[in-house]
């Protein structure tokens, strides 16, 4: 189908005579094939929501309806649908309305009926293409007697055409599939030109030929397709058209230079519409439902209540947190406008890959005809480019919206040259992890032939192919080629459901599990070293064993089974610590990345003294809660664990019960009652004398010291004085 990079009149030309239900067994009969093609196509641009308007003609019906028909001239001739927006009753006409003729109609003018339908319906209107497409097996009878004419006005009013047929049209001598390496070689058409065709057939396909040589030269035997051809081509619905508008700005430099740029979206996520709305079930309109929100109290009468009444809130902890719409205005960051400032320069190796984020990436272009600043702009260019430097940027869309740091790299092109703008993370976008190495454990230590055969492996499954001889590399697995599967369903299912309200929905197309399927090429090429990765990585069937039980095991007294249980969760914690150390590897102080595992690597390894590890440790803490963020509250909990677990095994009781006890001071005075309702869920308290011989803490004690401190209510010893009953004291609380 012809490329429309802007609005376009296209009419759809179909032949539905007699002849074209003829087809050799087990073919579709180019009738069939002529409305797949046709689908597929109005599908295309109903989904792509294209501006192009299209009509249909139809010739060869029984009956006639054309502004041109006369007498016995331009007969079983039918302008179906004019000009118009593709929508879903132009499909449903494709699908089931349109039916064979048992007349036939020269195919010429129906061609010269499409011209007219163009001419008299783009007046006032603004098209930048007209298109005729004509789908036909060139079986009927022609008159050759307007062909000049034709293409002369096909020329004079600047429309293309194109013409679809049951069969390929060699480019030399009229028969013959046409090279093209996009196509599947597995994927046949009509076996028509294998077969035979007719002599009416033979003399059309010379006619079409000389017409498109004449409009087009060499180049317009292109513009004939066979039908197999054209649904491999459409098998996929097209894009959603986007256009990139223009952001200007100043690109500045400190505080006396800048540059008039303007920055285009080069790379954007495309995300599926959300234009989903409920109807009613049985009239489908939107308008027949209506939503009322009610907002009741959560008391026995649902009390209601109105908007007014209600304020936004935000949960923090087990608090809500009153936030007014205004409150939210006020905390919004104001900006001075659009902004896209240089911060300063580094080397582009210090900007690595996985920091870049967000949805989008910018090219920024010198303004329009701004000769300076197209100077200025290319030596920036060039100057990062040479240096290998890349540029860290403040960049603002405009004063409502949030301000980002990213980097600007140069990016050259013959054609053209721009930096390149992707945004870079702030210190809380970061996830840090820590895992064990492997290469520190000699159990899991590869042999030099497995390591050989995993990287031969990784080679064979390269999805891109070098050739020496002309110095090209190849990619065999363009993802930007790649229509994204989630659209292609979507709009299949809504065609589906569009056409066909009643049946269930179709299965997933099989082209679009193709398209998702490794290159038969890579798959050829992996299956020996695969085979070898198999054979030196062997899979053997991991069966656990049962423990056996015995009696002692079922009939322990209590006291032994808590030992058990002690003593495995002590297990547990060595081996995880175990683990931990081979990451962590030689530590020297705690830090604030994981400073519990800092911690226990320090007293265990003995690299610091208890007093001097828990000191460090103490001033994370205080650090943590002062910035009173509960994930730093976490991280403090998990800290204070850390340090009790240890103070038991280095006999440091006394030092963690005093550190405790400062703690809850510290809270109270810095009213942070939310993080110690976490310490008293999680059951952090003293360390008793049942857990530490050093230790004069009773668990009674411990106990009570986990207790909130009892504060006499006023408001409650007030009621009592006064003579109020129980139930006037339950109703304040």
């Amino acid at each position: 189908m012809a490329r429309f990079g802007n609005k376009a009149a296209v009419v759809l030309c179909m032949d539905v005579g007699f002849a074209m239900s003829n087809s050799f067994p087990g073919e579709e009969s180019p009738f069939e094939q002529a409305k797949k093609v046709m689908t597929m196509f109005v599908q295309r641009q109903v989904f792509a929501e294209s501006k192009d308007e299209i009509a249909l003609v139809l010739f060869g019906t029984d009956s006639t309806n054309n502004a041109l028909a006369a007498g016995d001239q331009y007969q079983n001739i039918t302008v179906h649908r004019h000009l118009m927006l593709p929508d879903f009753d132009l499909l449903e006409d494709i699908e089931s309305r349109i039916q064979l003729g048992s007349q036939q109609a020269d195919f010429l003018d129906a061609l010269i009926v499409c011209m007219d339908v163009i001419q008299r319906e783009t007046v006032g209107k603004k098209f930048e293409k007209r298109h005729i497409e004509v789908f036909t097996d060139l079986s009927s009878p022609f008159s050759k007697d307007q062909l000049d004419i034709i293409i002369h006005n096909l020329k004079k009013s600047s429309i293309s055409l194109q013409f679809f047929l049951p069969f390929s049209i060699g480019k030399k001598d009229g028969t013959g599939d046409r090279e093209d390496g996009n196509l599947h070689s597995g994927d046949h058409g009509p076996s028509f030109l294998q077969k035979g065709i007719t002599e009416q057939q033979k003399e059309g396909i010379q006619m079409v030929r000389d017409m498109m040589l004449s409009l087009e030269g060499a180049d317009g035997l292109d513009e004939i397709y066979s039908f197999s051809e054209s649904l491999r081509q459409l098998c996929v619905f097209k894009k959603t058209e986007r256009h990139s508008m223009p952001w200007a700005c100043q690109l500045t430099i400190g505080s006396n230079l800048s540059i008039k740029i303007v920055a285009y979206k080069s790379i954007l996520q495309e995300k599926v519409k959300k234009t989903w709305i409920v109807v009613d079930a049985r009239t489908l309109k939107k308008e027949d439902v209506q939503k009322e929100t009610v907002y009741c109290l959560n008391d026995d009468d649902e009390t209601e209540v109105s908007k007014e009444d209600t304020i936004q809130g935000f949960r923090y902890g087990s608090d809500i947190i009153p936030f007014s719409k205004v409150d939210e205005e006020q905390m919004k960051y104001k900006s001075e406008g659009k902004c896209f400032s240089v911060l300063g320069f580094c080397r582009s190796s210090q900007v690595q890959r996985k920091f870049f984020m967000g949805n989008q990436v910018l090219k920024v272009f010198p303004a329009r005809d701004d000769e300076a600043a197209a100077v200025a702009l290319s030596s920036l260019i060039h100057a990062l480019d040479e240096l290998d430097m890349v540029a860290i940027v403040r960049y603002a869309y405009d004063r409502r919206a949030n301000p980002q740091v990213g980097v600007a790299f140069p990016f050259i092109k013959d054609a053209y040259e721009c930096l390149v703008y992707v945004q870079l993370p702030f210190m809380e976008d970061l996830r840090q992890y820590m895992f064990s190495s492997l290469k520190n454990n000699k159990k899991y230590t590869p042999t030099e032939a497995q390591l050989d055969a995993v990287d031969a492996f990784i080679d064979s499954m390269s999805l891109i192919k070098k050739d020496e001889e002309e110095d090209t590399i190849k990619d065999l697995f363009p993802t930007t080629k790649i229509p994204n599967p989630e659209f292609q369903r979507l709009f299949q299912c809504l065609l589906h459901r569009a056409l066909h309200p009643q049946e269930p929905l179709p299965p997933i197309q099989q082209h679009i599990f193709n398209m998702l399927d490794p290159p038969t090429e890579v798959t050829a090429k992996c299956q020996i070293p695969l085979s070898k990765i198999k054979t030196l990585f062997p899979l053997t069937e991991a069966i656990k064993r049962k423990d056996q039980v015995t009696a002692q095991d079922i009939f322990q007294d209590n006291h032994e089974e808590g030992l058990t249980i002690k003593k495995h969760k002590t297990e547990e914690v060595e081996a995880h610590f175990s683990v931990s150390s081979l990451a962590e590897g030689s530590v020297t102080k705690v830090g604030s990345v994981n400073p519990a595992e800092n911690f226990c690597a320090l007293v265990r390894q003995k690299n610091a003294s208890f007093e001097e590890a828990s000191h460090q440790l103490i001033s994370h803490i205080e650090q943590f809660l002062d910035t009173n963020e509960a994930p730093y509250f976490m991280k403090s909990l998990d800290c204070i664990k850390a340090f009790r677990e240890e103070a038991i095994k280095f006999s440091e009781e006394q030092r963690f019960n005093s550190f405790l006890k400062a703690l809850r001071e510290k809270v109270e005075i810095k009213q942070l009652n939310h993080f110690w309702e976490i310490v008293v869920q999680d059951g952090i308290t003293l360390i008793t004398k049942d857990e530490a011989s050093g230790s004069s803490v009773t668990s009674e004690e411990a106990k009570k010291f986990l207790a909130p401190n009892e504060k006499p209510d006023e408001d409650s010893a007030a009621v009592l004085e006064e003579g109020g009953d129980v139930e006037d004291l339950l109703d304040m609380m």
